[in-house]
Formats: C-alpha cells, sequence, structure tokens
C-alpha cells in the first residue's frame, strides 16, 4: 500500500462538485437523448420528451454551472493550457449549444404542446436540428468526463 499523502481540502471539494456536475448534466442529458431518440418515430415518446424536458433542462444547467465552478476550483494553481483548456472550450459549447436547446427548442416544444400538438411527430427539419444539438451534448459530456479522468491518472 502507497504512503497516505495528504489531501488538500480545495482540491478535494473542487473535485467534488466537479464530479457532482457530470453525474447530474450527464445523467439528465442521457435521459432527455435517449427519450428524443425514441421521439424520432413515436408520438407517444415524442409527448414524452416534451414533458421530461421540463425536468432534465434544469438539471443539466445546474450540472453544467457545478462542473465549471468545480473546474475552477480544481484547476485553480493550474496553467490555463492542455486539459484545463480543453475543459473550459467544452463548456463553452456545451453554454452555446444548451441556449440553443433553451431559448429555441424548448419555446418550441412548450407552444406545441399549448396547442395541443405535444404528440405529434417533430418536423424532420427540427428533428435535424436537435439531433446534431444532442450529439454535441454527448460528445461535450462524455468528452469531458474521460478527460477529467485521463487528467487524474496523468497528475
Amino acid at each position: 500500500m502507497p504512503p497516505a499523502t495528504s489531501i488538500n481540502t480545495l482540491d478535494f471539494i473542487g473535485l467534488f462538485i466537479f464530479l457532482a456536475g457530470f453525474i447530474i448534466g450527464l445523467g439528465a442529458v442521457t435521459v432527455i437523448d435517449i427519450h428524443g431518440f425514441l421521439g424520432r418515430k413515436s408520438s407517444y415518446w415524442t409527448e414524452a420528451t416534451t414533458r421530461a424536458h421540463k425536468v432534465t433542462k434544469p438539471l443539466i444547467w445546474a450540472g453544467t454551472i457545478l462542473a465549471i465552478l468545480g473546474g475552477l476550483i480544481f484547476y485553480r494553481n493550474v496553467a490555463f493550457a492542455g486539459i484545463p483548456l480543453i475543459h473550459a472550450l467544452i463548456a463553452l459549447v456545451l453554454i452555446l449549444n444548451g441556449c440553443f436547446l433553451s431559448f429555441k427548442v424548448s419555446p418550441f416544444l412548450l407552444k406545441r404542446e399549448r396547442e395541443g400538438k405535444s404528440g405529434e411527430l417533430l418536423p424532420k427539419e427540427w428533428q435535424k436540428k436537435i439531433m446534431a444539438s444532442l450529439i454535441v451534448s454527448d460528445i461535450g459530456w462524455w468528452g469531458g468526463l474521460i478527460l477529467l479522468v485521463f487528467y487524474l491518472l496523468n497528475r
């Protein structure tokens, strides 16, 4: 067994918040992505996606904020290069992608719901935009997590 090392409290808190952000954000992304995938050809799952996004959207934003906050704390004494820089770029892309989903897609879904159309399949144009956005989201979240694991194992 290797000798015990002292753990920096701020590193511990930063990493914990960072990981909590990934757990919350990536968990919610996974739920809504599965719903969205199933909703491409099913009116049942289209309606379920519209309803589920009301819960997953705030969870994804909470996860994003926690991951950024945790990353800022965890990387506070590290040069802003390499993996910390890539994490920052991923966060920026996820924020921009989240803005599209929150301020374009979400109002579109809610409008359809108010009009009694939440069970109708989405137009192909919207399906393509949403699918591209979900792919960006998945690559960002999973890529960010893989980079964090790589960083931790190569410290």
